[in-house]
Order: structure tokens, then sequence, then C-alpha cells
């Protein structure tokens, strides 16, 4: 078990969809491993993480999970002090178990305060800091999410943002969640979510309706942030994306 005192908590990255909306391009070729910019979509993240000296990653896998495995077999080898670790959901119950659900089955994996973050997102600038860390696990909060402002293809925006720092429910103006965040165990356990820890019955459960019970009794604190930032969700955003960097 990792400290969550530092910059060495780990991280969860999320690889295990299987990326309907990016057929044909998805059906041999996890979503996570096309390629932008000469690297897998996912390597960016983590080379982010390495960068901000978070060196543990965890990913979950199900639809061709095993590419990612072998992927990334030499990780170690090629970013010394680098360390992987694989939770693979569709060996081990055929589906993926959604975010929620991914996170409950990797939690004897995790400590009590880890990064979450997906696998087909392009953020490039994003900054994970030991500060970040330090100051949500000071504090009583469940979570920390970074949003973004809203892209053409969700206009309406996910979440809202006190004064404060508090992710909302209910805002007149409402940002995107960019899929980065600090979690808390506490937040995939009772009472906040009925899943056993470990979830060996493998219930397929998603993260949003426990991110807005915490946000309903003000246990989620959010920033934003405004850097570069993709979500590669179709073909054409991802042929945008190379074109842009090219």
């Amino acid at each position: 078990m990792l400290r969550t005192s530092s910059s060495s908590v780990p991280a969860m990255l999320l690889a295990a969809g299987r990326g309907m909306r990016m057929r044909p391009l998805t059906d041999h070729t996890p979503k996570p491993l096309l390629i932008v910019r000469g690297k897998p979509l996912m390597q960016w993240p983590m080379e982010a993480l390495l960068r901000g000296g978070f060196s543990r990653v965890l990913v979950n896998t199900a639809w061709l999970g095993e590419q990612i495995e072998q992927c990334f077999a030499d990780w170690p080898e090629q970013q010394p002090g680098a360390e992987i670790a694989f939770s693979h959901e569709g060996q081990d119950f055929g589906y993926a178990l959604e975010t929620a659900g991914g996170i409950s089955r990797a939690l004897p994996q995790l400590g009590d305060v880890f990064w979450v973050l997906a696998g087909d997102v392009f953020a490039p600038d994003f900054a994970f800091t030991a500060g970040s860390v330090e100051r949500f696990a000071a504090s009583e909060q469940l979570a920390h999410i970074w949003l973004v402002p809203n892209p053409p293809h969700n206009p309406s925006g996910d979440f809202g943002l006190s004064a404060t720092g508090l992710a909302l429910n209910q805002a007149d103006e409402k940002f995107t969640y960019s899929t980065i965040g600090l979690y808390r165990r506490a937040l995939f356990e009772a009472p906040w979510c009925d899943t056993i820890p470990g979830n060996p019955q493998g219930t397929a459960e998603p993260l949003a309706p426990l991110l807005r019970r915490a946000m309903q009794a003000g246990r989620v604190s959010a920033e934003l942030y405004t850097g570069r930032w993709a979500d590669v969700g179709t073909p054409e955003r991802l042929e945008e994306l190379n074109r842009l960097l090219g």
C-alpha cells in the first residue's frame, strides 16, 4: 500500500471501454491504443503522471485488453521506476464493469487516495502534482475533480462550480467533467457505494450517481482546467486532433 501524503499515490487509468463510436477503428484496436502524434493515446497521461512523480499505474481492461498489456509490457524497462499493473475485467467477468464498478474491483490494489483518469482523453498540459494530492488528502472531501470548458459535443456541461470550490449538481453555468480526479477509497464503500470492495460479483456500476450523491452532501471539490483537452470519442475527433498536432 502506497502512502497517501506524497506523490507516490497510485493512479487508475480507465481503459476498459468498447469504444463503439470509434468503430471501425476500435474493431481490432482498443481505443486507448489509437495513435495520437505517434504515441498510443493512453501513453500521454502515463507520461504526464511520471513527470509529476507518480510512478504506479493500474490499468483496467476489457475489450481487447490483452493488446494493452502487450503494448506496455516493457513500460517499467522503458521508464525506470515506473510500475504498471492490470485489472482484467474482460478476462474475469466477460464484460467491462463501468467506472465505479471497475474502481471497486481495483480497490485492493489502490491506497486510501488515488488518481483516476481516462485512457481516451488527451490533456497534455495537465500537471499531476504532489501539492494537489496533499491538499486533497488533508481535506474532508471524497473526491476532487477537474472540470473543463464545454466542448461542442457537450454544450450543456455536467457539473457546476461554486465560488468556494465545490462541485454542484445544479448551477446556472455548468462545465464538463474532464475525467481527471482525485478520489478517496471511502467513496467506493458504504454508505456511498453498495458494491462490495473488490467487486467479486462483477457489478457494473457507473460513477456519476456516486459523485452526485457526494456532491449533494458537499463532499466533492472541483477546479477548472483550461489547458488543451480533447475527449477522443469519434474517428473525426481523432483525425482532427492529429491534424492540429501535425
